[in-house]
């Protein structure tokens, strides 16, 4: 048997496309997310958008990325339109990876590209930041956004400050407001570096910053079986990337921006928005909230990952309880668009190609209750006048969870340490009579530097708090879900 070929442009004839997107960022998430959209777009819509996929730091895949002429497989498994789908398909929006490190000018030189608009970004968490260091002659500077501010400058000079050579961000990282924030430190630098006020004009005036929620997991590389992988394609792809099924890019900003990103033609999960707040907040609460809320209940339940709990009669009816009874009727988008968001939540937790512990997800459990599970909690209390049984359940499993133990075997907590010490003291006072469950209940509730607020005011939520404790040290997780 001949030596199977590398993957490239001889070897898959491809399009090629005008560099339109400059890209920083050729990792896993950018090249399984935006870059097939692109490559769907191209294909369906005739967007016509070639991408330069910048390194935005020093070690990265560039040249891996140029060895293949920019071409990857891209894998997509998990649960569609109700089937379980595993398809796969060559990527090839990319025209080529460009290293800043090792060629600066060439680098500077994308700013004279008159077809360029829209700078698409996934610089992790922190490359959204402000260096102190960085200056304009620095080839390159250390941060993203002094990268971007220099190029960004040397555009305005070969065009003249020509209003429709600005260009449309639509950056990626996982912060707040990112488009926002970016756009602020841009024009930090060009205050601190004494660029001249119409550059700041055209800034302000000539480019679009969006604000951005994503939304895919994406396994990566897929190390374990690449070589069943290399047998199916036939070639070799040092840069086959997996993703799941489901997609969601929610994009605010204009709506010229949605005219120029014809991603709607063609029936993809784009939703561009003037406030993307809802979108943020549905997320964090069905999403997050469903994962944070059933981790503590399924793991004393006796399972140990996401699918296997959906996939329960007792703990998958729990979950679909908690999102559609106690969840989605504290969000204020319309019910349709919440049902079918948390339906598609489901399939994602019942994804067969995903293996997500329980125990992964625990990290930190008591900072993401406080951000994911309880303002449902106090929004359905707010609306409704009641508690929410589920959740109040959840929050009961998530201390007792953080006893440490369940059935003489240890729980592997892992959190800060003031947390950890925080309950090993507050378990050490109970002494199974229920005024040291009411205790209990009274000091996990009152703790303002968990909650951000003292939740014992709350009328009933400790009597039911400590109830529910002591059903789940009496009678275990199944006494309590049957209750």
């Amino acid at each position: 048997m001949s030596e199977l070929q590398n993957l490239n442009r001889s070897l898959v004839v491809t399009p090629s496309y005008p560099e339109r997107i400059l890209q920083f960022g050729e990792g896993n998430f950018l090249r399984a997310f935006a870059n097939w959209m692109i490559h769907k777009m191209n294909k369906e819509a005739g967007f016509d958008a070639g991408v330069v996929a910048v390194q935005p730091i020093d070690q990265g895949l560039v040249k891996m990325l140029n060895d293949q002429d920019g071409l990857y497989t891209l894998y997509l498994n998990g649960i569609k339109n109700g089937e379980v789908i595993s398809e796969h398909e060559v990527i090839d929006c990319i025209q080529r990876g460009l290293n800043p490190y090792t060629d600066y000018e060439e680098y500077l030189a994308i700013a004279d590209n008159s077809d360029l608009r829209f700078v698409i970004s996934n610089t992790t968490e922190a490359g959204i930041s402000y260096n102190e260091g960085d200056k304009l002659e620095d080839a390159p500077a250390k941060s993203f956004p002094a990268k971007l501010t220099a190029l960004l400058f040397k555009r305005f000079e070969t065009f003249n400050g020509d209003p429709s050579k600005g260009l449309i961000f639509i950056p990626c990282e996982l912060i707040d407001r990112n488009g926002d924030n970016l756009r602020r430190i841009i024009l930090q630098y060009a205050h601190e570096w004494n660029l001249e006020n119409d550059f700041t004009t055209w800034l302000e005036n000539d480019n679009i910053f969006c604000n951005t929620l994503v939304d895919r997991i994406v396994p990566g590389y897929p190390k374990s079986k690449i070589d069943e992988i290399t047998k199916e394609l036939g070639y070799k792809d040092n840069l086959v990337v997996e993703g799941e099924q489901f997609h969601l890019w929610v994009i605010e900003g204009p709506e010229s921006v949605k005219d120029e990103f014809p991603s709607e033609s063609i029936g993809l999960n784009v939703v561009f928005t003037d406030n993307m707040e809802p979108y943020r907040t549905r997320k964090v609460r069905i999403l997050n909230g469903a994962h944070t809320s059933m981790v503590p209940v399924a793991y004393l339940y006796g399972i140990e990952t996401v699918r296997e709990s959906v996939e329960d009669e007792v703990i998958g009816q729990y979950i679909k309880d908690v999102i559609f009874n106690e969840i989605c009727p504290t969000l204020d988008l319309p019910e349709a668009e919440l049902n079918s968001f948390a339906n598609d939540v489901l399939d994602r937790f019942k994804n067969p190609y995903l293996v997500h512990a329980l125990m992964s997800i625990s990290l930190n459990s008591i900072s993401k209750f406080k951000t994911r599970v309880l303002p449902s909690i106090l929004e359905f209390q707010k609306r409704k006048n009641a508690l929410p049984e589920k959740l109040v359940l959840s929050f009961a499993a998530l201390i007792a969870f953080y006893k440490g133990e369940v059935n003489g075997k240890t729980i592997a907590l892992n959190d800060d340490k003031e947390v950890l010490e925080f309950f090993k003291t507050a378990w050490s006072e109970y002494n199974g009579s229920e005024d040291s469950l009411k205790t209990l209940a009274t000091t996990v509730l009152s703790n303002a530097d968990f909650w951000g607020q003292d939740l014992t005011e709350i009328a009933g939520f400790t009597e039911d708090l400590a109830r529910n404790i002591g059903v789940i040290l009496n009678g275990g997780m199944k006494a309590a879900l049957s209750e």
